[in-house]
């Protein structure tokens, strides 16, 4: 599209794409600053300071830094979606028609995100918050948590009509078997998160989902 301004005559700066490289920088800031000094150490002040913005700007689009790290971390999980081919930004489960190799994908996927400092970190400060912070916790569940379980229901209602999943299962909580104990290992860092362990966790949860012969 042609430039229509005048010659001579000064920009109008634009606003939107200033608030979105702001926005941008703020994600990254607090990201960034809960990877290298923890949750309890990470402060409006600092996340403004490290992002070029001032302290204000933070407080007229979020409540707290608990509400800057949700945002910032639902983006992350965007990007990656995109990345890895979700197109709009939504992650899609692969069904093959071998439920327990989909499942164990997923799984080790999940294992390495559990892992990388870059999820970590957010990760943690986030299900600690949640604790304290009600609303936060209800927040952080629907936006991160539930979407990301409504894909393996998805996944298991595929499979118990193809009859790989016993009738009368509910797959809302069949999904609990495989997730709740990767969660509860990796909160209490009681033993290594690791692929096999992901695998164990299928294989086990799929001996009593199966149909009974």
């Amino acid at each position: 599209m042609a430039d229509t301004a005048t010659p001579g005559t000064p920009r109008t700066p634009d606003s939107t794409r200033r608030s979105e490289r702001s926005r941008r920088a703020i994600y990254e800031a607090a990201l960034s600053l809960v990877g290298e000094a923890g949750y309890a150490r990470t402060t409006i002040e600092g996340i403004a300071a490290r992002a070029g913005v001032g302290k204000q700007t933070i407080y007229r689009w979020w409540p707290s830094k608990a509400a800057v790290l949700l945002e910032a971390f639902v983006d992350l999980g965007e990007q990656a979606a995109e990345a890895a081919g979700g197109g709009d930004g939504g992650y899609e489960f692969p069904d093959t028609g071998d439920l327990a190799a989909d499942l164990k994908a997923v799984l080790r996927a999940t294992v390495d995100e559990l892992v990388d400092p870059k999820y970590e970190a957010p990760s943690r400060a986030l299900t600690a918050a949640g604790i304290v912070d009600p609303a936060l916790g209800a927040e952080f569940v629907e936006k991160l948590l539930e979407p990301s379980l409504q894909l393996y229901v998805g996944r298991l209602r595929a499979a118990q009509e193809a009859g790989d999943v016993r009738e009368g299962i509910d797959p809302r909580v069949a999904v609990e078997l495989l997730v709740g104990p990767l969660s509860h290992r990796w909160l209490l860092r009681t033993l290594p998160l690791t692929h096999a362990y992901a695998d164990a966790l299928v294989d086990c949860a799929l001996g009593g989902l199966a149909p009974r012969r």
